[in-house]
């Protein structure tokens, strides 16, 4: 780090999630700057954090004085502005997905491994305190073996960023790498945390509603496993209300995940006797714990919770997901990788 002993990051994307990291970092006790080529967000942000706002990102590392970088931009942009951070040596906290392509994020994986600069990477969901109990009830094999999954993430783009126009919204964007299989790829990164890489999957990626964007808005993959899990799982930008949730289904019983209620329901019996766990935690403690980890990561500790291994993993998947819908037959992710 340098000379202060208040680590200095960079955010770079100041729009929601930027503005969140920053908030986030700040009450941690790091000083920020920011960078986005947009004059009203450089703005904002300058005003708020007291702080430099850069136009782009070569002056801003030029300037020097920075132990870290947070990228927070649209997907598009990732890859090309993690990769001068990396040659600088300066840790990144890389917001979710890794890239639009498999192609780009093996691109990323590379320089990661040559400069030796780790990389975190902000699948928010694995820093949930319900999820992770979930996870543990598995691996104390709560249900039995489990035999099939259902995701479902569900929520109408023009909720997400009330005030914003849609046409602004990155996720509106195809070019920009919005829609709901490479945005809402948090639940292709929960089945892979939870049971690792599938055998094959198939998989429909359209736009089906009369949402005036370029990006999908509707996802649905069937997914098979070696053991004989067999899972399902949905993404639309359509739905009201907005539903998050995860079905398990075992041998010797069910758990019920869901964000609204935040809860965890486990039933094991062949009546509707749900033993329920309700929780307290916000949807800023998630992002809380990915900048704590993150801190320690500039601190000298590995990456771990999420790493570029992961990213990989998911990008897999969703190269699958496309290359199924294209060409109409399952597809076996490992092979793409």
């Amino acid at each position: 780090m340098n000379s202060s002993s208040w680590p200095h990051i960079l955010i770079v994307g100041a729009g929601s999630v930027g503005l969140r990291h920053g908030r986030n970092l700040s009450e941690l006790g790091c000083r920020v700057s920011g960078m986005d080529p947009r004059q009203d967000r450089r703005e904002a942000f300058a005003d708020e954090f007291s702080c430099f706002a850069f136009e782009d990102l070569e002056t801003a590392l030029a300037a020097g004085g920075l132990d870290g970088v947070a990228v927070c931009s649209p997907t598009r942009f990732h890859v090309e502005q993690c990769l001068p951070a990396l040659e600088a040596g300066l840790p990144v906290l890389l917001e979710k997905p890794v890239a639009k392509t498999l192609a780009e994020a093996q691109v990323l994986a590379q320089a990661i491994e040559r400069t030796g600069t780790p990389l975190l990477l902000g699948y928010t969901w694995r820093w949930w305190p319900p999820l992770a109990k979930v996870r543990a009830l598995l691996a104390e094999d709560t249900i039995g073996t489990v035999r099939y999954v259902d995701f479902t993430m569900s929520a109408h783009l023009a909720d997400w960023h009330p005030g914003e126009p849609l046409e602004e919204f990155f996720m509106s964007s195809a070019e920009l790498g919005g829609g709901a299989l490479l945005d809402e790829s948090h639940w292709v990164d929960l089945m892979l945390w939870f049971f690792g890489m599938p055998e094959s999957l198939s998989a429909r990626v359209e736009k089906i509603s009369d949402l005036d964007i370029t990006s999908d808005d509707n996802v649905d993959m069937m997914i098979d496993f070696a053991s004989g899990l067999r899972a399902n799982l949905h993404l639309d930008l359509y739905g009201r209300p907005h539903r998050k949730s995860i079905r398990f289904i075992g041998e010797g019983g069910t758990i019920l995940w869901s964000e609204a209620p935040n809860q965890i329901a486990v039933c094991v019996e062949a009546g509707e006797n749900w033993r329920e766990e309700r929780f307290e935690c916000e949807r800023n403690d998630m992002f809380m714990g990915v900048a704590r980890e993150y801190l320690a990561v500039l601190g000298g500790a590995p990456v771990d919770t999420c790493a570029i291994a992961d990213g990989l993993g998911v990008m897999a998947l969703l190269e699958a997901a496309r290359q199924s819908h294209a060409e109409g037959r399952r597809i076996e992710p490992r092979s793409l990788v």
